[in-house]
Parts: C-alpha cells; sequence; structure tokens
C-alpha cells in the first residue's frame, strides 16, 4: 500500500488538546482581531476623506450655540488680573530662564483698547503700564484681558509682555504683538 494514507483511529484528527507548537485554540479569536484591525483602519479611513458638515439643526438649537461673551471683563486696575502677571512673570522667569526677578509692583496703568477689532471677535481690553522689577528697573509693560480665555474656556484671561524681558520673543518687537 504505497502513496496511501491509513487511519487507524479518528481521535489522532481531533484536536482535544492544544497542539504541540502553540496555536491551540486561539485561532478564531487571533482571526477575529485581524478582520477587526482591518475594519477599525478602514472606517477611519472613511470618516478621515470625508468632509466636514455644518452642525445640524438639533446641534444649533441645544448644544452648539456659540460663544456668548458678556463682555463683563475687569478694568486694568484689577487686582487678581495684575497678581496673575506677577505670578506668571516670576514662574517665567524661574522655570525657563533660571532668574530671580520678579514683578514687585505695577504702577500707571491705564486702557489702550477696549475691543478694537471685529464685532465677533474675542472681547478683550488692552491695558499698558509700568512694571517695577526687584532688580530696581522700570519696564513698560502691555497684557491684555480677554473674556473666555481662562482656564479651560471659563471666564478672564490675561495675557501681557514686559519689555526687555520677552526672552523668547513671543511679542517681538518690543512687544508690539501684545498691543492693540
Amino acid at each position: 500500500m504505497t502513496g496511501s494514507l491509513v487511519l487507524r483511529d479518528r481521535s489522532d484528527l481531533d484536536r482535544s488538546a492544544a497542539a504541540r507548537h502553540g496555536c491551540g485554540t486561539d485561532e478564531g479569536w487571533v482571526m477575529f482581531s485581524r478582520v477587526a484591525w482591518v475594519a477599525l483602519v478602514l472606517a477611519l479611513g472613511i470618516v478621515a476623506r470625508t468632509p466636514a458638515q455644518a452642525a445640524n439643526w438639533f446641534e444649533k438649537n441645544f448644544w452648539l450655540s456659540g460663544p456668548e461673551y458678556s463682555r463683563d471683563m475687569p478694568t486694568c486696575d484689577y487686582g487678581p488680573a495684575l497678581h496673575e502677571i506677577m505670578n506668571n512673570f516670576h514662574t517665567k522667569e524661574a522655570r525657563f530662564w533660571n532668574s530671580d526677578l520678579r514683578i514687585v509692583a505695577i504702577e500707571d496703568m491705564r486702557e489702550t483698547g477696549y475691543l478694537p477689532w471685529a464685532a465677533q471677535s474675542i472681547p478683550r481690553r488692552f491695558c499698558h503700564a509700568t512694571a517695577l522689577i526687584n532688580d530696581r528697573t522700570r519696564h513698560p509693560i502691555y497684557y491684555s484681558i480677554a473674556s473666555g480665555t481662562g482656564m479651560i474656556g471659563m471666564g478672564w484671561g490675561v495675557e501681557f509682555c514686559v519689555v526687555g524681558l520677552d526672552r523668547n520673543w513671543a511679542y517681538n518687537p518690543s512687544c508690539r504683538a501684545a498691543k492693540p
């Protein structure tokens, strides 16, 4: 009987226990996970290529009503805003520039602009003052108090620039980008 296969027992073909090479009974799960990954990649590819659409009626009327700024912003001499400027300046100088400079006082605050742009832009109050630094120098400081720019978009936030101490040139030249 050359060339023919003789089966002695049917149990030799049935897998009752895991095979010696480690495939075991997980073959179905492995195949499912591969198919699931391919389906996920295809779905994400289709979603990524779909153009964005405007909000529907439900979203406009109930959830996505848009920003409603109250335009109630603090004045230029508002204590917590000035305190935030002083703290953030010291943190920036200590953390990034290894400097002990800090603002000791802010004097001569005056408003230089209020809502200087289009009607639908974020309401801002632009201010100019003089910062007294702990090395006994005085520097002009430009700052803005904006509605809806605080932590997670709640409340007001402050952005500032101290002329001569804008070391990373974020508002360069001479803090021009911090002005209205």
